[in-house]
């Protein structure tokens, strides 16, 4: 993107005079060979790369101490024109005045071929980034500085929720350390007004489980090592899934029931409970699993051979397998009790352990059962069977001191280890991708948490930075080198476009890919200075966007599309992504494409909050306004979903909820008219039809208003005949329910009496203010109800629990919520009121 019109005549001159000296063909490629770079051999593709799984909590960075000839410092070798200055050089002059803000933001602009800054005839002398850095506002929209605001990187001690706020005597708020569980209980707690009862009790209970958590993030740990996790870790291994029970019914063979062992019947009810889906339509799906089907049939000597997919029929399994399903779903209370009760005992043995004596929520402590893998997206391996997990497979990590859980009966453990810088409790490897599993603390604990404190932190220690490093990669898209002009080049997409860095892959994963490992095929140009990008990114989810950038990224990658280049081959094909972390490690601690990522989406996120939220508006208004702000940052990073099959249906009953409210206002309407007939003239609006309330609909809405009230009559004749057979009392007669029905009957001659007069009585102790007050109320309730429909409608295509929960910084939205009296738990859940715990803790003045 292009900042141009932002710089100085003079400036700009001399930066197009320092370009002009050298050209694209002036690239020195010596770095892979002497060739000129039109007619140099591309390397080979050995191996396609997928992006980084960078949902995950911690993000691992694989850095390579390879050198390459194309590293050589510039400071070794001669270039016509102006000596390239550092990353550590820059001056708020060079580039970009706005350079903080995302491209999602703003739209690029056409980059001015006239730079420069010289005043009088001399040169502007040039600050080190060292000297700007800490005070400088380039990170800064050029629009905000005048009012910009010095934010405290720390987290403030001092909490305020829209249910409590947490005072504290301690000035230190770091997010390390573990902190004894006696500072939680020493906050002196504030109570705000709740909205309800429901809410008080709400608070109440949420209060009295905070006071058992460790208050980590308002305690430092500066001295202590921070690649110690714990000290003390005790827990109770894993659970298993209980040994699979033949049912006994028979597949169909050619048409013929054939008896399967119990190792052969149990995968092929595996396939049968997928039957009448997209998985088990999937060709890819199905040819992985007869594959397997038929190997494991072959081994227990299944008679006839099964060697013909078509042949087979699962029918019966399936047929089975509803029947059991709707059995459970018509359990008895006492059956279900006694389901919850095993769950809870479940929950108590192996959903908790002891970090440092502090009692800790255990993630997901169930091995995965055995199954078919779904995969996501278009997986080469979906289908295949996922075997069962043996003991023998399971490596448990816990302290020397502590006990070693029992194995299951007949089987040991495969490991006992005591590594107190992992934070995983057991850990094993599945067959379909050899990929390791792992079981760690819930999303709530303290370990967990500081992880996400750790993420965001660093995100936002970029704020202070990001101009630089822009102010870097800008100048290295001209450079000489190739491998440094692909490397800025990268940067530049990454940065302005969230996306992911790209992780190598083995052939038998899905065609999946990241910045590193787009290919010449995903990115189509188009005069003067426009992207189309298209391909399959994480989870196979297409990326498929058209962008203005920057003329010399344009530039660039016409350049390196430039022949024998063809499809197949690698757009960046002299980066790789471990040399792409290694350099952006150099440039701030703890660097990543996740942390460009973060900070884009927390940045954008919090701008658009501030652009959207109305100051006076109602809190549905508020509401969408969040939802609108959450789903830019989906759509930045790409979040989608498919458009779910009862989205329609789910769209009809909300049309159908707004006029059923209006209908309510129409009685109240008319109530008052009957109430008051001289306040026609007085208020001529009572008079007026409500908009898509046709009288047929009408009609029909008071014949199922009927209906449910004949039902819910029924229901509660039910229940009292229930009550009085406990109580062993004479039970109500059919000729009772009857007398109870005539009501309904009589009420549904009156709506169809007021129908023809239009005079609506209205109830015992009607009056026109009463009418009116509850006529406002509806008023509100239609808004919020259109607020959500709306809501839902704009969002049926976009994922935004992704952003909330992994990209978009957690204090944003708790700050929001305490500025504009919005209820934490409208926009949090509970469980993730519990991960983000200690984002709870800051001023409504909070700034990213």
């Amino acid at each position: 993107m292009s900042d141009s019109e932002d710089m100085p005549l003079a400036r700009r001159r001399e930066l197009k005079e320092a370009a002009a000296a050298f050209s694209d063909d002036d690239i020195d490629d010596s770095g892979d060979s002497d060739t000129p770079l039109g007619k140099r051999k591309r390397p080979p593709v050995k191996k396609r790369i997928i992006e980084d799984d960078d949902d995950d909590d911690d993000e691992s960075v694989n850095v390579k101490s390879e050198s390459s000839d194309s590293e050589v410092p510039l400071s070794k070798r001669s270039r016509p024109g102006a000596k390239r200055p550092t990353y550590k050089e820059y001056s708020d002059d060079d580039h970009s005045s706005d350079s903080d803000t995302p491209l999602a933001a703003k739209k690029a602009v056409k980059t001015n071929g006239n730079r420069g800054s010289k005043t009088n005839g001399r040169s502007k002398a040039r600050p080190s980034y060292k000297e700007e850095s800490s005070e400088s506002d380039s990170d800064v929209p050029l629009a905000k500085k005048s009012s910009s605001k010095k934010v405290d990187t720390k987290p403030k001690a001092k909490t305020s929720t829209a249910s409590a706020k947490v005072k504290t005597e301690s000035s230190k708020t770091s997010s390390r350390g573990k902190a004894d569980s006696k500072t939680a209980t020493a906050r002196k707690r504030v109570k705000d007004e709740p909205d309800s009862k429901a809410s008080i009790k709400k608070v109440k209970k949420e209060e009295e489980e905070d006071d058992e958590v460790d208050a980590w993030w308002l305690k430092s740990n500066e001295n202590e090592d921070d690649s110690v996790k714990w000290t003390s870790l005790v827990h109770n291994g894993v659970y298993f899934p209980p040994d699979y029970t033949s049912h006994g019914v028979k597949m169909l063979y050619e048409g013929k029931p054939i008896t399967l062992s119990s190792d052969v019947e149990e995968v092929a009810s595996f396939f049968a409970s997928l039957l009448y889906t997209e998985h088990a339509e999937n060709p890819t799906f199905q040819k992985n699993f007869f594959s397997d089907f038929k190997a494991i049939a072959k081994k227990h000597k299944t008679v006839p051979s099964i060697t013909d997919f078509k042949k087979c029929d699962f029918t019966p399994i399936y047929e089975h397998i509803q029947r059991q399903k709707d059995k459970k779903k018509n359990m008895s209370k006492e059956d279900k009790l006694k389901l919850k009760e095993q769950k809870a005992a479940l929950d108590e043995f192996y959903g908790v352990c002891y970090l440092d004596g502090r009692k800790e929520k255990v993630g997901n402590y169930r091995i995965e059962p055995p199954d078919l893998f779904r995969g996501r997206g278009q997986h080469p391996k979906t289908g295949t069977l996922k075997l069962r997990v043996q003991p023998e497979q399971v490596t448990l990590n816990l302290s020397k001191d502590a006990p070693v859980p029992k194995a299951p009966l007949g089987h040991s453990w495969g490991g006992i280890v005591h590594d107190n810088t992992k934070t995983w409790l057991a850990t094993w490897k599945e067959n379909v991708n050899d990929s390791t599993k792992y079981v760690f603390l819930a999303a709530g604990s303290s370990l967990k948490g500081q992880s996400d404190f750790k993420k965001f932190e660093t995100a936002r220690a970029l704020k202070k930075e990001v101009g630089g490093i822009r102010r870097a990669y800008m100048t290295d898209l001209k450079d000489k080198k190739m491998f440094i002009r692909q490397r800025a080049t990268a940067m530049y997409l990454i940065d302005r476009l969230a996306l992911r860095a790209g992780n190598e892959k083995g052939e038998d994963e899905a065609d999946t890919v990241g910045c590193c490992s787009l290919r010449f095929e995903h990115v189509t140009l188009e005069k003067p200075n426009i992207l189309h990008l298209d391909f399959l990114g994480k989870d196979s989810i297409r990326f498929q966007k058209t962008v203005e950038v920057d003329e010399q990224v344009f530039k660039n990658i016409r350049l390196f599309k430039r022949e024998p280049a063809q499809e197949g081959d690698d757009l960046f094909d002299r980066l790789k992504t471990a040399e792409l972390n290694k350099h952006l490690q150099s440039l701030m601690k703890g660097l990543t494409a996740k942390v460009f990522r973060t900070y884009n989406a927390s940045f954008t996120f919090q701008e658009q909050l501030e652009k959207l939220t109305p100051t006076e508006g109602t809190l549905a208004e508020k509401l969408l306004a969040y939802n609108r702000a959450n789903r830019d940052v989906a759509i930045l990073c790409n979040h989608q979903r498919a458009v779910s099959k009862g989205h329609a249906v789910q769209m009809d009953k909300i049309i159908d909820k707004i006029r059923a409210l209006k209908y309510q206002k129409y009685k109240l309407k008319r109530t008052i008219l009957t109430l008051e007939p001289k306040l026609k003239k007085k208020r001529p609006e009572l008079l007026e039809p409500e908009s898509d309330l046709e009288d047929e609909w009408m009609v029909e809405h008071e014949v199922t208003l009927m209906e449910k009230e004949r039902e819910k009559t029924r229901a509660k004749w039910e229940k009292e005949n229930l009550r009085r057979k406990e109580n062993k009392e004479k039970a109500m007669t059919e000729k009772e329910l009857k007398e109870m029905l005539k009501e309904v009957d009589l009420r549904e001659k009156e709506l169809a009496k007021e129908r023809k007069t239009g005079n609506v009585p209205g109830g015992k102790g009607a009056s026109v203010e009463k009418c009116d007050a509850q006529l406002l109320k509806l008023d509100d309730r239609i808004a919020a109800t259109r607020a959500a429909m709306v809501d839902k409608e704009e969002n049926k295509q976009t994922a935004l629990g992704t952003s909330k929960i992994n990209y978009i910084d957690p204090r944003i939205s708790a700050a929001w919520c305490q500025k504009h009296k919005v209820p934490l738990e409208k926009i949090f859940t509970k469980t993730l009121r519990d991960k983000f715990k200690w984002a709870m803790t800051v001023d409504d003045d909070w700034e990213f």
